[in-house]
C-alpha cells in the first residue's frame, strides 16, 4: 500500500464553477483518487476555497460589499457544486481560516528567520485619493498592441496580450479614476534564481519521462529564460498579513499563501479525523499529486516546489497533471462574457444527471491540447453512448434474468470457456493502466467498449430467441452477460459514482478491490439474486437542448452590445412605416405642471405648423421655467390621446439616462420652427 496526497487548484472564491474547471481540473482528479481507494491505497483529496487575491476585492467593489461577504457567498455555493457532483473530498477547506493563516504565516517566517528571503525596494503605481499601492488589476489604460482603452495592468483580454502596468498608455486607478504616481514601497523577494540548478535537475532530467509534455514544455521554458526573484509580498489590505512587527499595511502575495492551503486543509481533516498530517506532506515515501489547469503550471512546478525546497521539511510533487482549456461552442470559455456552462445552473437545469456531465466532461478532456464541448455533443453521448449503450445493456440483462430464471444467476455449463470472460479482467487492467498515466479519457473508452462487448454478446446470442428451445444455451448466455455487468457496475465507480452505485445495488453487489477485479474473479455466482436495473439514464431531448443554445446566444448579444444597460430592439418595421413618421423641429413657448400628477408637465409648442398642447412625463427631470423657449423635436403625427383630462397632440422626443433622468433629442443648431427631421 502506498501513500498519496492528492490536491486541486484553489478556485478563486469570487464567482461560481463553470464547465471550464470541472474538466480541467475536479473531475479528473476524483476519477483518480477514486481509483487510488479502490487499489487499497491510503490517499487524500485536499481542495479548498482561495479566498484571497485581487479578484475577490475586485468583486467585492463592484457589489459594494466586502470581501469577506464575497468569499463567504461563493464558498458555500462551490462547496456545495463540488458535492452534488460528486467530487469526493476529504477535506475541502478556506483560505480565510484561522488555522491557515496561522500555517502560511509559521511558513514565511521558517524561510524569513533562515535567510530565503531577499528585501528589496522597487517602485510601484500608488493612488493619492485612495491612498492605497495599486495591485496590476486595479490599473486600467490603452492596451498598446491592440489600442483597446479597458486593457488591465497585466493582461488585455480583447487581444489576449500580458501586460505590465508601465506599458499602458494613460493609466488610471480602478479605485479612484485619478491617474496614478511612482512611489518606492519594500517588499520580500523569494530568489527564485538560486534554485535554478535544482529546478533543472529534480524537473528536466528526474521527471522528463512521466510528466505531461505540455508541462514539461512550459517548465522547460521558463528555465531556458532564466528564473528570476519574485516578490512574495503585497501592499493590499485584503490578504494574510505579513508576520514581522511594523510592516502593517502588508500581506503575503496570493500565491505565496494558496498552495500553504493544501498544507493546511490536511491538517484541519488530520485534526478532525485524528489523524497525524506530517506523513502526507514530510515522509518521502508519499506521492504528492497536484491537479490543476495550465494556467496555473508556473505557480505549482516552480514558485511553490522552490517554496517547499526553501523550507526544506516537505515533499516535493511526484506529477502535476495539468490539463489544458475547455472551449464552449468553438469559442473561449469567458466568465465576464458569460460565455460559460455555470456549474449549479446545470444542476439545477438537469436533475439527477450529474454522472452525464461527468462522463462528457472525461469524453472530452482536454489532456494534450485545447478541446470543445457542444451542447449537440452532450445530448448524443447521453442518448447513444450512456443510455442507448450502458443502460441498455444493464437494463436488459437485469429484466432478462428476473424474468426467466426468478431473478437468480443461472450456472455456466462446466467447462464452457468463453472469451468475453477473460475480457473483465483485460478491461480492468487497461483502465487501471490508463489512470496511472493520467489518461482518463482512454480509461473511460475502455470501459464503453467493454459494455459495447456486452450489447454485441448479448445480440449475437438472441437469448430471447434461445430460451424456447435451449435452456442451458440461454444460462450460459446469462451467465457471462451478468458477470460483464457486474465488471460495468464495479469499474465504472471511478467515472460515474452515482450509476455505478444505482447498478451495484441493482446486482446486490459490494465494491471489491481493483486487484480482485484485474485477477478476474467472478463476482456474480451462480444462484445470486439480482433485482431489475431500472433505466439509468433519461434521453434528453431536443428542447432542453435548445433551452441551453438559447441562453448561450443571449450572452453572445449582449457581448455585441457596447451599452449593456440599453433597451431591447424593437420589432422590425417596413422602410414604408418609417416614411409616415413626422418629426418637426419646434419650440416650447408655455410649461406648466399638471394638477395631481407629479410626473406631467403641459406644453405649448410651436411647431411651425401650428401651436399645439403636448403633454409629457418628465416633471422629476425638469422644472416647467427652465424648459420655456427651449427648442426640441416633435413628433407631430402621433394620434391625439387624452392624459388628465388633456388632449396631447404630438410627443416630445427624448431619451433616458441611467439613473432615471431625461434628457430632450434637440437640434445640433438653432433652427426654424417645423423644420423635417430626417
Amino acid at each position: 500500500m502506498s501513500r498519496y496526497t492528492v490536491t486541486t487548484a484553489l478556485p478563486y472564491a469570487n464567482g461560481p464553477l463553470h464547465i471550464g474547471h470541472l474538466a480541467g481540473v475536479y473531475i479528473p482528479a476524483d476519477v483518480y483518487v477514486r481509483f487510488l481507494r479502490r487499489k487499497g491505497h491510503d490517499v487524500i483529496l485536499i481542495g479548498g476555497s482561495d479566498e484571497h487575491g485581487i479578484p475577490i476585492t475586485i468583486r467585492a467593489k463592484k457589489e459594494g460589499v466586502t470581501p469577506q461577504d464575497i468569499v463567504d457567498r461563493y464558498h458555500e455555493m462551490m462547496k456545495n457544486t463540488f458535492s452534488e457532483l460528486g467530487i469526493s473530498y476529504d477535506n475541502y477547506s478556506r483560505t480565510t481560516l484561522p488555522v491557515h493563516t496561522e500555517t502560511a504565516q509559521e511558513f514565511f517566517l521558517k524561510l524569513y528567520e533562515n535567510g530565503k528571503f531577499t528585501e528589496e525596494e522597487s517602485e510601484q503605481y500608488y493612488d493619492e485619493k485612495a491612498g492605497e499601492f495599486l495591485a496590476d488589476r486595479y490599473i486600467v489604460g490603452t492596451c498598446p498592441k491592440c489600442g483597446n482603452s479597458g486593457a488591465y495592468g497585466d493582461q488585455c483580454e480583447k487581444c489576449g496580450s500580458t501586460l505590465s502596468p508601465n506599458e499602458l498608455i494613460n493609466p488610471h486607478s480602478m479605485l479612484s479614476g485619478e491617474k496614478p504616481i511612482v512611489k518606492k514601497t519594500k517588499h520580500w523577494y523569494l530568489p527564485l534564481n538560486d534554485y535554478q540548478s535544482f529546478m533543472e535537475e529534480w524537473i528536466l532530467k528526474g521527471h522528463k519521462n512521466d510528466w505531461r509534455p505540455n508541462v514539461y514544455g512550459q517548465v522547460k521554458s521558463w528555465l531556458d529564460d532564466g528564473l528570476k526573484p519574485r516578490a512574495m509580498t503585497r501592499d493590499l489590505d485584503w490578504g494574510i498579513p505579513v508576520p514581522l512587527k511594523g510592516e502593517e499595511g502588508k500581506v503575503l502575495y496570493v500565491w505565496f499563501d494558496a498552495p500553504i492551503g493544501y498544507i493546511s486543509s490536511t491538517k484541519e481533516w488530520a485534526e478532525r479525523e485524528g489523524k497525524d498530517w506530517r506523513p502526507y506532506w514530510q515522509d518521502t515515501e508519499t506521492k504528492l499529486v497536484h491537479f490543476i489547469a495550465k494556467d496555473n503550471i508556473v505557480f505549482h512546478c516552480i514558485i511553490f516546489p522552490a517554496m517547499l525546497e526553501a523550507h526544506g521539511e516537505y515533499i516535493l510533487p511526484d506529477n502535476v497533471p495539468a490539463n489544458e482549456f475547455l472551449n464552449l461552442e468553438n469559442d473561449k470559455i469567458s466568465t465576464s462574457r458569460n460565455w460559460a456552462v455555470w456549474a449549479h445552473e446545470y444542476l439545477q437545469d438537469f436533475p439527477g444527471k450529474q454522472d452525464t456531465l461527468r462522463y462528457v466532461l472525461l469524453a472530452n478532456a482536454p489532456e494534450t491540447k485545447d478541446n470543445n464541448f457542444t451542447w449537440k455533443d452532450f445530448q448524443i453521448k447521453n442518448n447513444s453512448e450512456l443510455a442507448d449503450n450502458l443502460g441498455n445493456f444493464m437494463n436488459r440483462v437485469s429484466v432478462f434474468i428476473n424474468k426467466y430464471f426468478d431473478g437468480k444467476i443461472p450456472a455456466l455449463t462446466e467447462g464452457k470457456k468463453f472469451q468475453e470472460l477473460k475480457r473483465l479482467s483485460e478491461t480492468a487492467k487497461e483502465i487501471s493502466g490508463y489512470i496511472q498515466k493520467y489518461e482518463f479519457r482512454n480509461g473511460l473508452n475502455a470501459l464503453m467498449n467493454l459494455s459495447h462487448l456486452g450489447n454485441k454478446f448479448f445480440q449475437e446470442r438472441q437469448p430471447w430467441k434461445t430460451i424456447q428451445t435451449d435452456i442451458a444455451e440461454t444460462a450460459d448466455t446469462m451467465f457471462v452477460a451478468a458477470q460483464i455487468a457486474a465488471y460495468l457496475a464495479q469499474l465504472s465507480e471511478p467515472f460515474i459514482p452515482f450509476s455505478s452505485k444505482k447498478m451495484m445495488d441493482g446486482l446486490q453487489l459490494s465494491y471489491t478491490e481493483w486487484d480482485n477485479l484485474e485477477e478476474g474473479i467472478i463476482l456474480l455466482q451462480a444462484g445470486s439474486e439480482i433485482n431489475k436495473i431500472p433505466l439509468l439514464f433519461e434521453q434528453i431531448e431536443d428542447e432542453a437542448i435548445q433551452y441551453q443554445i438559447s441562453k448561450l446566444e443571449d450572452s453572445k448579444k449582449k457581448n455585441l452590445m457596447t451599452n449593456l444597460n440599453a433597451e431591447p430592439q424593437k420589432d422590425i418595421i417596413e422602410f414604408d412605416d418609417f416614411e409616415k413618421i413626422d418629426i418637426r423641429t419646434g419650440t416650447i413657448l408655455e410649461a406648466k405642471k399638471v394638477e395631481k400628477a407629479d410626473k406631467l408637465l403641459e406644453f405649448k409648442v410651436d411647431t411651425g405648423i401650428d401651436v399645439r398642447t403636448i403633454v409629457s412625463g418628465i416633471a422629476e427631470s425638469f422644472s416647467p421655467e427652465e424648459l420655456v423657449g427651449k427648442q426640441v423635436s416633435v413628433l407631430v403625427n402621433l394620434a391625439p390621446r387624452k392624459i388628465r383630462g388633456i388632449v396631447s397632440q404630438g410627443m416630445l422626443l427624448l431619451t433616458q439616462k441611467e439613473d432615471g433622468k431625461f434628457t430632450f433629442v434637440v437640434p445640433e443648431h438653432v433652427t426654424n420652427n417645423g423644420e423635417t427631421v430626417k
